[in-house]
This record gives structure tokens, C-alpha cells and sequence, in this order.
């Protein structure tokens, strides 16, 4: 035997030994997973390390406190001449599990190496003309910091970990995702919301010794009021505001509906807060829908107060509220408005971004709020304003997504308007309606006496106007009609009208399947292969009839209340007592399972393929896209065992006595907001809907039966899911798709052996933390940098000293006690996928989108095929079925690999549904459901936080320029060509590294980028591109702008006013208007003609004159390779400008006089120099001989006295000396005549 098997064998065993041994560990983990929280707070800065505290987010400015820490940093690879802010918040992490001490558990974390993980993620804003759309994320690593208590141990007693809470413009709802780095305790990832004020007695429940903050003991009787920690659970919760979920997703909200007194205390600008929760209230009132602009609001109101002008308020999607007495008048104007009687209750009341409407009795008002981080000046509300004076509003209808940088609402009229529709615009806080139809009203239109409009549905994306009409004929019967208004058109059309009768499903369900095979999604729309049909064949038969017309009805008259539209897969709901359901707005299906004894009060629609059906007696149901079966929730059997469980489990969000107050989803997850009575107590709690629990009790309780075996009965399980796994494979890297921007940060190290921060070290992380988000927000420069990234200019200059600062401190000598790293602020680019599909995913045009599919089937689910008398691989009888929410717009390829059972499926833009737009705006919504076919209610996959539905797999696809992507001009490789092309390069005279000077005589050869901001791609643009010149003047204060008709002149190759700039030998476009460039152009040759700006520039120095051309490219109309409108202004440098031939002729004259006078001069003083030369000299010598003649005169008298007076004592040689001197004297003396 070869010695290479008995080593396999040990290798074997040995294998098996290990997973044996960790076995234990992974149910370990498993355990210690569901018990244990994450626990965040908010803190401001003087709040740090403080116990049981926490603030409201409503602070947006951002603070220069940090700025005097930077200044101590002298040797720290910062720059000292930048000012550094800081954002004013922190967030403090904790967690804690069951049954031990949270002091202890994070001290014992911190020892073994656990550092909370924080991702904040940020939403776009609405309005993409004032903000740039992107999606941005910043992840950041937590840092310990003991507590400022009392404290007797040597190093630490009570510690938590913090993290800036970073606030970005346009951006007032985040996301906090806080995840463990691996080591120390084993805690799932869990997104969290901001904590609750008083819930933080109410996480100790069930620890020893729990200590209740004095904070909690003033909070109202429901228990949700004041302020403190929240958490997320692994698991089914068990405290009052726990998260019920890990998978679960909280916001973090900005409330601008908050302000600061005199005391340091905070109020509501609307209105005052109540702190008494009256049973009352909820008791046996109905419940209402929650409306609001989904992904959007950061402040959820819900009003419905019997009796009471209150709303409830949350700005955490009620893990904790506040009830709220509105500060309104109570006027009334019922002399013109029919209402009988007048109430103070809060009927319809719906948030948008900034914005808040409401209704009471027949009048609207709203609310402002104050976001500078929104409007960048306070725009918001003093007071209520009410608005449409003088009109009977009787219902608001929201409109659930904004659309074209505005939000939406809509006011159906009563009285002197009936049959119109107020549309009102939001746009930055400002609030604006339009009277609709404009021409005629409504009941003009369709041509009958009386009509009323029950409800409207804005389609925001297509400019069109949904209403469901009640009108009355001649002989008073009354019928309901869908009518379709448009906007741009200003025309109106009836869709469709209504049956009288609900049709009997039970006659007409088998007619239905013939009669669906031959439908079409809409008018021009092709038949889908892989149709809905396909994916509602379950064993039950067909849940549904198509109606056309031919059914048979029942005696039971519709009553149609309302009306709910999906922009993803183009679901329209007609609801009231039935439900009717269209995927074209003028085919309709009606589902025949849902009771036609009841009465629909309101839908709450996931917009990710799940609808909630609320009815008047507060029943829900529940329906999922693919399947045309309604199921009952509540009440059912399921119910009523899930609550006995969570009873008999002490659980604090269930009671004998409840009531409903809302119904919503959250993160595609649907939640109840409940008021609970226990122990004559009543509060409101935030629970999840146990959907998947009550389905799979459903499927188990109808699907057993009992059969002998051996002598007994045997209880049996009826399978229906068609396959056991589920897998997804081959996802592509996600940031491609998804346009996840996302930033990492770690803080300062701190030269400290225990590793505890301090203040001045959390204030520097604040500041790194603020300055890398700044250089995010700057990176639109149109020249592109060298280096394709926004953190390169931050450390270009000190990362040759990394070195150095490294040896600093290592030897523990950085200023400051701290270290920056400059490696740990940076953006990532390489983001793997993991194994689910990504919330959105954004389509260029012709792009795909592929994964993989593996189906593991059950084993009596198999096939064999004799085909020529030869058995056939077996197959599974599991099939994926595809359905497209728009298939004009994207299609689907399926390939399928029997052997393995694996499906690649992708996902393609067909090139046919969007123009150009600039990026991120403008977006088509659409999606692709796959979905295992007879899955749907049957098959569910077993977590750590409960079971999941398996077998949909609904993606939202948004077609358009994808966010994240812009142009830019590449100065690096033009200034190469051209250098080489040209065989010189000439530069200004003064150099500026920012912006080149090019040559005028040279020919110019523009490059551009495409650069992805989200991967960190930067290419050449290969795209066609149109040029001009929209803009100039000779120095950059002079820069003016362009007029249509200049632009025109002065770039058009068909201008005959002798007025271009430039002109190149490229094509032009269809009406030769302009020239269509590309890379392989020729290049640009500078004109500057005569009736051009830069014609005859007065140079300002003796260097030639220059210009300041400030040039658009655009793609738009020319590039027939992508959906982005590419726009990019910059400014071009040109010197060596010519001049005019006057101005050269006068320039010309003017020198040649001044050399021709100069050269004369010249000459003159060449011929005249020696003559000029003689005069000098002898004028010299007269001169100098008249001072010595002077000279000598006054030393001849004085010499002759001094002679005569020493001649006789003088001796012989000093007789001989002076007897050379005398003889002349005496001569010159005899030739003076003598005085007469």
C-alpha cells in the first residue's frame, strides 16, 4: 500500500477530531451571541466620560475648539497654517449582555483586544441642484477612555469607547452600523439608533443590581420619553425600545424642530410637550398610516389624537417619541366649508425633509424646521403657517419619494374646488402648490355633472398625476374611474373604470390563467418570457382573476378607498373593500383570496416587493410580490401562540390589552407601534411583526397529516419548498454598482501604556476626523491632480518624513503625547462583496450586473428522463423565474449548468430608457424579482436573529448616470502632448502651478478623464465631446459670462461676423452648429478674430498680452456611449496673444520714432563730441587756471611778509633755499605797472 493513504487518514481524522472540538465553541458563540447588546449614546464634548448621559442631535455647526489643540502639535505631519474644526458631538459605545455586569464585560473587552467598529453612512439629499448626490460612508474605529468618576482601582473602573459623529452637508438622516474588529468577545454587527432619553434603567432589566439614573424617574408613564442609551439585540427583544434584531437598520436624525433656552433647555418649536400619556389617547383608537418621504425624513410625525391638536414625534422611528401639543390656532372656516362639526384632532399629518404638514378639521398648515446643514441659512418656521386660505382641504395624500430636487404633497379640494388637486413643491424648505388640472377641472375632462376626487397618486418621476374619481351619471348611479392627468401635456385621460360589482373569484379563477397568458405589461410592451404567471403555481391553484370584462359577479357593490403605486415594479393598488392590482395602470388583477366582508383602512408598502394590509377592524395582512396570495397575520392562530411564547418568556413589548397605533416598515422590515396596558400601566413600545414565524406556523399547521408506522401513528411534514439551499456566488465587487463612497479613520495613537485616550487625543481624531471629510467635499477641482485621489494633497508634502515622525513616537517625544498616522485616513476603493445582493444598484447604459445562483434541491424533487431508451442525468425540479419591473428597459439572461444546478444570471440595460443626465440625477427606478419557483410563503432559512424568507430576491435598479462619476481635464498628459507635438512648450512668464499657461501660435490639444470617484478609476474620456467658449476676459477679475448669441458667434464654424475664438478641422454636429471633438482630434487653433473678445488685448507689461478663456465640455447629444451628461467649466490659460494690425502699426510707428530720434541723437552726439570735447578742455583750463591764479596771489602776499621778517636770522642753506623763489617773485613783481 502506497505510505501516502494511511497519511490521508490521520489527515482525515485530525479533521474530523477538530470539528468535533469546535463544535462546542461555535454553540458558544451561538449563545453568547443572542445575549448580548451594543449600546450607543450621544455625548458633546464637555459630556465625555460623564455616566448616564446623553444629548438630542440638534447642533449642525461645526466648532473651533480643536483648532487650539492642532496649535500644539510643532512635529506632527499636520499643516499648522490650516484651521482645523470639529463637529459637536461624540458617540459613546458600550455593550452589555444578560445576566452580567456591563463594567465588567468592557473592561474585559478592552483587555482582550475588542474595539468597536463604527460605520456611519449618510444620505443623499433631495434637492441635486444645491447638494452633489452621493452616497457616502466613513468608517471609523472607537477609542477607550475612562471615566471621570470616582474611581478606586489603579487603572480603570468604568470606560467606554468614542467616535466623532461626523455631519455632513445636505445630509440630516445617517446611519450608524457598529461591528466588532474580531478579537474579544464574539457580538454580531448591529446598526443602532440613537438612544432614547430614560432608557437607561431600562437596559439593566434583569442585571444585578441596576441603577436607575434620576434623569429616568421623571420621564412620562410610557416610558419612552427622556434621554440615555439604545441598543441592538440579537434576538426577539425583551425590553422596552430594544432592538428586536441585529439585521435590523436605525437612523441617526438631525430633529431641527428643537431650540435652546435661556436654562440650557431644549423645547419644541411646534408646539409644547406633554408629558402625560392619557389612556385615552390609544385605547380603542383606530390606528392611521404613517406617511412621510421615504429614506428622507429625519423627524416622524403621527397625529390621530382624539380630541387633542397632539402629534407624536420621533426623530429615531420611535425607539423613542414625544408627545407634542401643537402650537395652532383653531379657527375654523365652516361658513364655506361642509363639515358638521368642529374637532381638534390632527387627521393627516405627514413629514417630508425639512417640513412638516399637517391637517385639522379642512385646513393645512406647516412647519419648517431649522437645518442649516439643508438650507445654509435658517429658513425655518417661527410659527404654524397656514396655507390654501379660503380652500376646503378634506384629505392630504403623501407622495412617498421626492423626485427632481423637490419633494411633494398633495391636497384633494372640497367646496368651490371639487375636482382639483393642490400639488404642493418643497424645495429647500420652501413650500409652493399648484391648482390641478389648469385648464378645466377634472369633472370637465371626463364630461360628467358631479365628480370627487377620493385619491391622488403623484408618479413624480414621470410627471404624472393618478386620480381616482367617484362620479355620478344621469341616473345617479355612482361609479369610480382611474384618470391619468399629465403634467407636461396638460392632458387628461381616463385608465380605466372600476367594476361595480366584487367579481366572484371562485367562478372565475381557472378563466383567469388562460386569460393572463396573453396579457401585456403596458402598450408597446413585449410579453415576457419569464412572466409573473409562472411564479403563482403553487399546488393551491391561482390566487387571482384577470379581469377583462366577462366575469361573473357577486351582489356586493365596490367601494374603492384609495390608492398605492410602487415606482420600482410599477404596482398600482386600487384598495377598499377588495383589492385590485395592475401592473400598467389599465390591466387589472384582482386578488381574490383577500375576504370581500372586509374593509381596507390603508396599505403600508415596503417598496422592496412586501405590501401590509390594514383594515378597518385593525386586522393585517400580508402579500408579497410574485405570489398573488393575501395571508392573514392578525388575528390567527399563529398569533396567538407567538404571543402565548412571549409571554410565558416574561417579554416586555407584548400584554393582555393593546392597541395598534401604527403600522411602517423600516429597513424592509415591518414594526407595530403599540400602546400597551399592564398592571394598570400604559406605555407605547416599538415591536417587529413576527412575519416569517406566524407564515412558517401557517405552512406547518396545514401541512402535516398522520400515517401508521409499525403499529402507530407517525407525524409526517409535508415539503413544500422546492429546495433545501440557497446560494449566491460570483457577486461582484460592490462599489461598482452600489456607489459606496467610504473612508477610513482610526484615531490617534496615544503615547500611553494603558492605551486609554484623553481629551486632547479625542479632540485631534474630531478635527482628522472633520479634515478628511472637508477633502472630500472640496475634490471638484476641474484640473486633475497627478494622483487620482482626495487625501494625496493632505500628505504629498510629509510623507518623505514618515520616518521621522515614527521615530518620534517611538520614543515617545511627539508633541502633544499623540501620534498621527498618516496611513489611517484614507478612501477604499476594494470592497468585497458578501454573499446577498446589495441594497440598490445603479445601471449605466448597456452595463450588466451578473451573479450566480446555486440551488441545492430536496431529493424527492428530482426527475430521471428516458430519452431513446437511455436514462438521463436527473434533474431538479427547482426553476428560477425572473420578473422585470420594466422589460422595455432592462433585460435578463439566465444560463443554467444542470450538473451543478447553478444559474448565472445577468442583468443588462437595453439603451432605451433614459436621455442624459448629469450624475445621480434624474434616476428610473425600476427592479428585478428572481425567485425560486413555489417558493413563495413555503421557504425559510433559520438565523442567529430568527428564520428569513427565502426564495425572493428582489433588487431595485436605478437606470441612469450613476453617482460618483464627473470629468476632468487632465493638464498632466495635454501639457505632454502638446510639448511634443509642438516640439516646445513655451509657460507664462509667471509660473503657476495650478493652471499652465499655453501658447497662443501653438496648436492646443485638449485631454480629458472620466474619473470614478467611487472605485478610484481615472481614464481617458473616449466619448465625443462638444467645446466653447462661454466665458473670458484678460485677467481673472475680469472674467465675464457669455450670452447665448455670443457663444454662438464666437464658437460656431457657421458664424460669417468674423467673431471665432478658435477652430479645429473635426466634424460638427447634425446642423454643423458646432464641432464634435474627441481624443483623436487635431487639435484647436486660436483665431481671435476681429469681433472676438480676445481680439486686440491691451497688453498690461512689456510681456505679450494674455486671456482668461473660461470653457464648457459637454457630452450631451454627441456621446452615444453612456447616459451621463458630462459637464465640465474650466479655466485656459492662453499668452503670446497677437495684436491688432492698428494697434501693431501704432505700436510699430511709435518704436521706429523712438529708435529712428534715439539713432539721431546718436549721431548728433558722435559729430559733436570732439568739438564738444575741446570746449570742455579748454573751459577746464580756464577754469583751473583762474582758481590757481587766485590761489597764488593769496600765497605770494603771505610768503613775502614771512621772507622780510625772518631774512636776517636765517642761515646759509636757508638762504640758499629761498634764493630760487625770490628771483622770481621779484621778476614777476617788476612786470606789474606800478600804481600810477
Amino acid at each position: 500500500m502506497s505510505p501516502a493513504w494511511p497519511r490521508l487518514r490521520v489527515l482525515r481524522a485530525l479533521r474530523a477530531l477538530l470539528v468535533v472540538l469546535l463544535a462546542p465553541w461555535r454553540l458558544w458563540a451561538i449563545k453568547d451571541t443572542q445575549d448580548c447588546t451594543w449600546q450607543v449614546a450621544l455625548n458633546k464634548f464637555d459630556a465625555i466620560g460623564e455616566n448616564h448621559t446623553s444629548d438630542r442631535f440638534f447642533y449642525q455647526e461645526p466648532l473651533d475648539t480643536v483648532d487650539e489643540v492642532f496649535s500644539l502639535l510643532v512635529d506632527a505631519p499636520i499643516d499648522p497654517d490650516k484651521t482645523y474644526l470639529g463637529f459637536p458631538y461624540y458617540l459613546k459605545i458600550n455593550y452589555s449582555c444578560k445576566r452580567e455586569f456591563s463594567e465588567a464585560l468592557v473592561r474585559k473587552g478592552h483587555l482582550t483586544g475588542l474595539k468597536p467598529m463604527v460605520l456611519v453612512s449618510f444620505q443623499s439629499p433631495v434637492n441635486f441642484y444645491h447638494w452633489k448626490i452621493e452616497q457616502l460612508q466613513i468608517q471609523m474605529e472607537a477609542a477607550p477612555f475612562r471615566s471621570k468618576e470616582l474611581c478606586n482601582a489603579e487603572e480603570v473602573c468604568v470606560m467606554s469607547w468614542y467616535t466623532p459623529m461626523p455631519i455632513k452637508n445636505g445630509s440630516v438622516v445617517m446611519r450608524v452600523d457598529v461591528s466588532s474588529n474580531g478579537l474579544g468577545p464574539f457580538i454580531p454587527n448591529k446598526r443602532c439608533p440613537f438612544p432614547s432619553p430614560g432608557q437607561w434603567g431600562r437596559l439593566w432589566e434583569g442585571l444585578p443590581n441596576p441603577q436607575v439614573p434620576k434623569e429616568d424617574r421623571r420621564s412620562p408613564k410610557g416610558g419612552n420619553r427622556a434621554g440615555g442609551w439604545l441598543c441592538a439585540r440579537a434576538g426577539v427583544g425583551t425590553l422596552t425600545g430594544a432592538c428586536p434584531t441585529p439585521t435590523a437598520s436605525f437612523r441617526v436624525n438631525i430633529n431641527g424642530f428643537l431650540e435652546r433656552q435661556q436654562d440650557n433647555t431644549l423645547r419644541f418649536t411646534v408646539g409644547n410637550e406633554l408629558f402625560n400619556l392619557i389612556p385615552r389617547y390609544f385605547v380603542n383608537v383606530p390606528s392611521r398610516p404613517l406617511w412621510y418621504t421615504v429614506d428622507q425624513a429625519p423627524v416622524l410625525i403621527l397625529g390621530g389624537i382624539p380630541e387633542e391638536k397632539s402629534i407624536l414625534l420621533t426623530d429615531t422611528n420611535f425607539k423613542d417619541f414625544f408627545l407634542v401639543e401643537l402650537s395652532i390656532d383653531n379657527c375654523w372656516v365652516g361658513s364655506f366649508c361642509p363639515q358638521a362639526s368642529f374637532t381638534a384632532t390632527i387627521y393627516d399629518a405627514i413629514a417630508t425633509e425639512s417640513t412638516l404638514f399637517i391637517r385639522q378639521n379642512q385646513l393645512v398648515y406647516y412647519f419648517t424646521g431649522t437645518y442649516i446643514t439643508l438650507h445654509e441659512s435658517n429658513h425655518g418656521s417661527e410659527k404654524w403657517v397656514h396655507v390654501l386660505d379660503n380652500e376646503c382641504v378634506k384629505k392630504l395624500c403623501p407622495v412617498h419619494f421626492h423626485s427632481n430636487g423637490s419633494e411633494y404633497i398633495m391636497a384633494l379640494t372640497a367646496g368651490k374646488h371639487e375636482g382639483y388637486v393642490y400639488l404642493g413643491t418643497i424645495t429647500d424648505g420652501r413650500v409652493s402648490f399648484e391648482l390641478l388640472p389648469r385648464q378645466r377641472s377634472v369633472c370637465d375632462a371626463i364630461k360628467v355633472v358631479n365628480c370627487s376626487i377620493t385619491w391622488a397618486v403623484f408618479v413624480a418621476g414621470h410627471y404624472n398625476l393618478l386620480l381616482l374619481v367617484e362620479t355620478e351619471d344621469a341616473s345617479t348611479r355612482k361609479y369610480f374611474q382611474v384618470v391619468s392627468y399629465d403634467l407636461v401635456r396638460d392632458y387628461l385621460v381616463i385608465l380605466y373604470t372600476v367594476p361595480e360589482f366584487i367579481p366572484d373569484g371562485r367562478r372565475g379563477r381557472q378563466r383567469g390563467l388562460q386569460s393572463w397568458v396573453g396579457a401585456k405589461r403596458g402598450p408597446g410592451d413585449h410579453i415576457s418570457l419569464l412572466h409573473p404567471l409562472f411564479l403563482c403555481l403553487p399546488a393551491q391553484g391561482l390566487e387571482f382573476l384577470n379581469i377583462l370584462g366577462t366575469e361573473s359577479y357577486t351582489n356586493i357593490s365596490m367601494v374603492p378607498k384609495g390608492m398605492s403605486y410602487n415606482p420600482y415594479n410599477n404596482w398600482l393598488f386600487i384598495w377598499g373593500n377588495f383589492l385590485l392590482m395592475s401592473y400598467n395602470n389599465q390591466n387589472f388583477i384582482y386578488l381574490a383570496d383577500f375576504p370581500k366582508e372586509l374593509s381596507i383602512k390603508y396599505l403600508v408598502n415596503s417598496f422592496h416587493g412586501e405590501v401590509a394590509i390594514v383594515t378597518e377592524t385593525e386586522e393585517i395582512w400580508y402579500l408579497l410580490e410574485g405570489s398573488y396570495r393575501v395571508n392573514q397575520l392578525f388575528p390567527s392562530k399563529g398569533w396567538e401562540v407567538y404571543i402565548s411564547l412571549q409571554v410565558m418568556h416574561q417579554s416586555s413589548l407584548y400584554a393582555p390589552n393593546e392597541t395598534m397605533v401604527t403600522l411602517f416598515y423600516e429597513d424592509s422590515k415591518l414594526y407595530q407601534l403599540v400602546y400597551l396596558i399592564d398592571n394598570q400601566q400604559g406605555r407605547l413600545v416599538k415591536r417587529l411583526v413576527p412575519v416569517e414565524q406566524l407564515l412558517m406556523y401557517q405552512q406547518l399547521s396545514n401541512g402535516y397529516h398522520l400515517k401508521p408506522q409499525g403499529g402507530h401513528l407517525t407525524l409526517s411534514f409535508t415539503e413544500f419548498c422546492p429546495f433545501m439551499v440557497l446560494r449566491l456566488r460570483d457577486l461582484p465587487n460592490p462599489q461598482t454598482y452600489t456607489r459606496q463612497e467610504r473612508y477610513r479613520a482610526q484615531p490617534p495613537r496615544v503615547l500611553e501604556p494603558s492605551g486609554f485616550h484623553n481629551e486632547i487625543s479625542l479632540a485631534v481624531y474630531q478635527g482628522l476626523v472633520y479634515y478628511l471629510l472637508w477633502l472630500h467635499s472640496v475634490y471638484d477641482k476641474p484640473y486633475a491632480d497627478p494622483v487620482h485621489d482626495p487625501t494625496w494633497r493632505w500628505w504629498k508634502d510629509r510623507r518623505q518624513d514618515q520616518d521621522y515622525y515614527f521615530y518620534l513616537a517611538s520614543n515617545w517625544r511627539s508633541a502633544g503625547k499623540v501620534h498621527i498616522d498618516m496611513t489611517s485616513y484614507e478612501k477604499i476603493y476594494d470592497l468585497k462583496a458578501e454573499y446577498e445582493l446589495p441594497e440598490r444598484i445603479f445601471l449605466d447604459k448597456g452595463t450588466s450586473y451578473s451573479f450566480s445562483i446555486f440551488l441545492t434541491a430536496q431529493g424527492h424533487l428530482f426527475k430521471s428522463e428516458i430519452r431513446h431508451g437511455v436514462s438521463v442525468q436527473p434533474q431538479s425540479r427547482a426553476k428560477l423565474a425572473v420578473v422585470l419591473g420594466d422589460p422595455g428597459c432592462i433585460k435578463v439572461v439566465m444560463k443554467k449548468e444542470v450538473l451543478i444546478n447553478r444559474y448565472l444570471v445577468t442583468l443588462s440595460d437595453k439603451r432605451s430608457c433614459f436621455d442624459q443626465g448629469i450624475s445621480g440625477h434624474h434616476l428610473r427606478k425600476t427592479s428585478m424579482l428572481v425567485k425560486v419557483v413555489g417558493s413563495a410563503w413555503h421557504c425559510f432559512q433559520n438565523t442567529l436573529q430568527g428564520p428569513r424568507m427565502q426564495g425572493n430576491l428582489m433588487i431595485p435598479v436605478l437606470i441612469g448616470c450613476p453617482p460618483g462619476k464627473r470629468l476632468a481635464f487632465d493638464i498632466t498628459y495635454t501639457l505632454e502632448y502638446s510639448r511634443l507635438q509642438n516640439k516646445h512648450y513655451f509657460d507664462c512668464a509667471q509660473v503657476d502651478r495650478e493652471m499652465p499657461c499655453f501658447f497662443f501660435r501653438d496648436i492646443f490639444y485638449p485631454f480629458f478623464l472620466i474619473q470614478d470617484l467611487v472605485t478610484g478609476d481615472s481614464g481617458s474620456f473616449q466619448g465625443s465631446y462638444v467645446l466653447k467658449v462661454v466665458g473670458g476676459g484678460p485677467t481673472m477679475d475680469t472674467i465675464k459670462e457669455y450670452s447665448e448669441e455670443e457663444i454662438y458667434r464666437f464658437n460656431s464654424p457657421l458664424d460669417k461676423t468674423r467673431s471665432l475664438i478658435w477652430t479645429t478641422k473635426n466634424t460638427t454636429t447634425k446642423d454643423s452648429a458646432f464641432h464634435i471633438m474627441s481624443h483623436n482630434s487635431l487639435g484647436i487653433e486660436w483665431l481671435c478674430l476681429e469681433n472676438s473678445p480676445c481680439y486686440d488685448t491691451i497688453p498690461h507689461s512689456i510681456f505679450a498680452p494674455e486671456f482668461y478663456f473660461k470653457v464648457l465640455v459637454s457630452n450631451r447629444g454627441v456621446d452615444k456611449s453612456t447616459y451621463c451628461d458630462y459637464q465640465l467649466t474650466f479655466l485656459l490659460h492662453i499668452h503670446g496673444l497677437p495684436l491688432s494690425a492698428k494697434r501693431a502699426f501704432f505700436i510699430l510707428m511709435v518704436s521706429a520714432s523712438l529708435f529712428v530720434g534715439l539713432v539721431i541723437l546718436y549721431l548728433i552726439f558722435c559729430l559733436l563730441l570732439p568739438c564738444m570735447m575741446k570746449a570742455c578742455n579748454v573751459l577746464h583750463w580756464k577754469i583751473s587756471n583762474i582758481m590757481a591764479s587766485e590761489s597764488y596771489t593769496y600765497s605770494t602776499h603771505s610768503n613775502t611778509r614771512v621772507f622780510i621778517r625772518t631774512s636776517g636770522t636765517k642761515s646759509g642753506g636757508g638762504s640758499r633755499g629761498s634764493s630760487r623763489v625770490i628771483p622770481k617773485a621779484v621778476q614777476e613783481n617788476k612786470d606789474v605797472p606800478k600804481k600810477p
